[in-house]
């Protein structure tokens, strides 16, 4: 039986064995959890890339379809100016209100790619980082 006086939340559980083998079994231990997690996330990433790459392909569908019809319909308001005009001047309005489009969107798309601000968090971490090893090393 055990002692009355002992409480068991103190004691060691395993008494008979060497703090080089506690850390031993607490390094093995600890690493075994590492592994399950990475070959959790390469399963979780694995089945995100399939859906994403799945998305992409429909993007892409999606994309030739609109461009299909934008180019039909740009052929549409060419034939229907042409009742009013050269055949000509016609198709050079439609490929100007293009050029006129393609322009905007150009711009717009500098302007907002170069507000982009990437990994603001990270480069913040990484300069105390060096901060503190260069205060370590004086």
């Amino acid at each position: 039986m055990s002692d009355p006086q002992v409480d068991l939340r103190t004691e060691p559980l395993a008494p008979d064995r060497s703090l080089g083998e506690l850390v031993s079994d607490m390094t093995e231990s600890l690493s075994g959890i590492f592994r399950k997690e990475i070959e959790l996330v390469k399963v979780e990433l694995k089945e995100e890339a399939g859906k994403a790459g799945k998305g992409a392909g429909m993007l892409g569908g999606s994309a030739l379809a609109g461009w299909s019809a934008l180019m039909f319909l740009s052929f549409a308001l060419a034939w229907l100016l042409d009742e009013v005009m050269h055949t000509a001047l016609a198709f050079f309005i439609v490929a100007a209100l293009y050029g006129i489009a393609a322009a905007v969107l150009g711009l717009r798309g500098k302007q907002e790619l170069t507000e982009i601000d990437p990994l603001p968090e990270t480069r913040a971490s990484l300069k105390e980082d060096v901060q503190w090893a260069r205060a370590q090393k004086s």
